[in-house]
């Protein structure tokens, strides 16, 4: 028989052989006692060392295997898999007998066959050490269809010619499907903003509509109120004096009226504030000076009403960072409440104190009835007047909710302490401004000189564009009072611009809203003309809201005045007018 066996020598220069030793023995046909034995010693250290080689790199592979957590398969340089982990197995549904052996894309009875796996390893890696991230979407056999993220490096060892590759799987399907689902929802997200700024465009058009709309409400309430205001003001104020029923009657007339002025212009500003239209203008203001003027205004319906008010002057001269109107008027609603919901012979107090943070605070307390707590949640509600309906005191339920807007906007805060049967406390907190205005506060208040008497020496004309009949009657009609004054009229912007440049008027009264050109463009064309340049032109329309007459004012009009007319201050404005434009006659000259 033929015996084999390894032998381990030492070579001359000390180096380690493995030899392999084989021996046939062989008897002759004439003799069975005659046996010959034929041996033979191969030199296997290359061989043995190549399978050592073999050996310790699928040790070293299997070792790094072990520690990842991830499918992990270890192929040898002719791209058959050397070992794998658990991981991978599960993932893929094979086992040990089915992959250790076979190439990565052909594990046994299951043909994987993925293209671009086979182009990977047979154009990409022969190129590179190293390939990272590269996705695989395939239709696994017996697992279905998965999105394998791979990463693959090639390891020489030293001394060792042959490589080993580590191919690191990820099974990033789940994620994949995420972000599928992440797309689709930022898209339908990015559709939603969409058909949100749309619908927010569509707001703001409707907005903007809604405050033209009650811009031309404002404008037509106020043409027939200005009518029924002007021609009952001149009933009372007529020569003969009305008589005593005749007088009853005006009253209720300009009470209503003046009411009916009231609640649109509160109406007016409450939407304003809530389509954020409303411009305010903050700046350093004298509260002591507002204070003074609240009192005034206030005056007439605390002495009808046999309420008493007190203003307790403040240490110094605060000075606020508020618009003065605004403030104005938030203080006036505050006063106005606590004389109309106070008890007969009453009393009103106004205190201002110091508060945290760099604020004043104005308190108005009063002896009425007080506020139970369910009313107090309600206090700022629109249109809400707690349970006063059926009472005779005249409110709208707007002023304490415009108030709390107006003070909110300049940065201030507004609240109110009550208790039942001892009277109710309203303060606002208004922040101090930063730059001292002390001048402002210590300064007299003006006083305007009554105008003089005219001995007829001077007649001043006046233009008045208008195309409302009864405000044309109605100014007329004023216009006579004072015998040195002539009125010319038009009904129409251009007409208005003809006469002008004819006649050459000391003052022109413009409406703004005109057939043909409007106010404001006839007033472009007499500024523009040289010949008409210097006369005033005094804006007198019903277009009240602030923006509007902070616009006209821009423009250019000597004054704006709105409708109704107020006599007093009409008067008054053409006092100013007509000083004017004797002043500029006499720079003509």
């Amino acid at each position: 028989g033929t015996q084999r066996c390894e032998l381990r020598l030492t070579g001359k220069n000390g180096d380690i052989i493995h030899a392999q030793f084989q021996s046939v023995m062989a008897a002759t046909a004439s003799s069975r006692k005659n046996v010959t034995i034929f041996s033979s010693i191969i030199d296997g250290t290359a061989a043995k060392k190549l399978e050592m080689e073999i050996q310790d790199a699928r040790e070293y592979a299997e070792n790094i295997v072990e520690t990842v957590h991830k499918p992990l398969v270890v192929l040898d340089c002719n791209l058959r898999i050397i070992s794998a982990n658990n991981n991978f197995y599960e993932t893929f549904d094979v086992t040990p007998e089915m992959t250790i052996g076979k190439f990565i894309y052909d594990l046994g009875n299951r043909q994987w066959d993925i293209p671009t796996l086979r182009v990977l390893f047979e154009n990409i890696l022969p190129n590179d050490t190293v390939f990272n991230r590269y996705e695989v979407d395939h239709d696994f056999p017996g697992v279905g269809r998965k999105v394998i993220l791979l990463n693959a490096r090639q390891i020489y060892r030293e001394n060792i010619s042959s490589h080993i590759i580590l191919l690191a799987m990820e099974d990033i399907t789940a994620r994949k499907l995420a972000e599928a689902e992440r797309t689709l929802l930022d898209q339908a997200l990015q559709a939603k903003n969409i058909e949100l700024e749309r619908a927010k465009l569509m707001a703001e058009k409707a907005n903007q509509a809604k405050s033209e709309f009650l811009s031309n409400m404002s404008h037509e309430l106020r043409t027939p109120l200005g009518a029924i205001l002007g021609f009952a003001q001149l009933m009372e104020t007529g020569a003969p004096e009305p008589t005593p029923a005749q007088k009853r009657s005006i009253d209720q007339i300009l009470k209503a009226g003046w009411y009916l002025l009231e609640l649109i212009n509160e109406i007016l500003d409450l939407a304003l504030i809530e389509s954020g239209k409303l411009s305010l203008s903050l700046e350093p203001v004298c509260l002591a000076e507002v204070l003074r003027e609240c009192e005034a205004m206030i005056e007439a319906l605390a002495q009808k009403r046999g309420i008493s008010v007190l203003f307790i002057d403040p240490d110094c001269p605060y000075v606020i960072c508020a618009d003065q109107t605004r403030t104005k008027q938030v203080i006036i609603n505050l006063l106005s409440n606590a004389i109309k919901y106070n008890r007969v012979g009453g009393k009103v107090t106004v205190i201002c104190t110091p508060c945290y943070p760099n604020s004043i605070r104005v308190s108005v307390k009063d002896t009425g009835y007080g506020l139970v707590p369910e009313h107090l949640a309600q206090l700022f509600q629109p249109f809400n007047r707690l349970g006063q309906k059926a009472n005779e005191v005249e409110g709208t339920g707007i002023g304490l909710v415009v108030s709390k807007r107006l003070v909110e906007l300049m940065g201030g805060v507004i609240g109110v302490e009550s208790t039942v049967g001892k009277g109710s406390q309203f303060w606002v907190d208004l922040k101090l401004s930063t730059e001292p205005q002390v001048d402002i506060c210590t300064a007299e208040p003006t006083i305007s000189a009554e105008p003089p008497v005219k001995d007829g020496t001077r007649q001043y004309s006046i233009l008045y564009v208008e195309d409302n009949r009864a405000n044309l009657m109605l100014v007329k009609d004023l216009i006579k009072r004072r015998p040195d004054i002539r009125m010319l009229s038009a009904r129409d912007g251009i007409s208005g611009v003809e006469i002008a440049r004819s006649f050459l008027p000391d003052i022109i009264l413009m409406d703004i809203n005109l057939p043909g050109i409007s106010g404001r463009e006839a007033l472009k064309i007499l500024g523009e003309d040289p010949t008409t340049a210097h006369i005033p032109v005094v804006a007198l329309s019903a277009n009240a809201v602030p923006r509007d007459i902070e616009r006209g004012l821009a423009e250019g009009f000597f004054r704006y005045l709105t409708k109704p007319i107020k006599v007093v201050e009409f008067m008054a404005a053409l006092d100013v007018a007509l000083e004017f434009a004797q002043s500029e006659a006499v720079k003509r000259r």
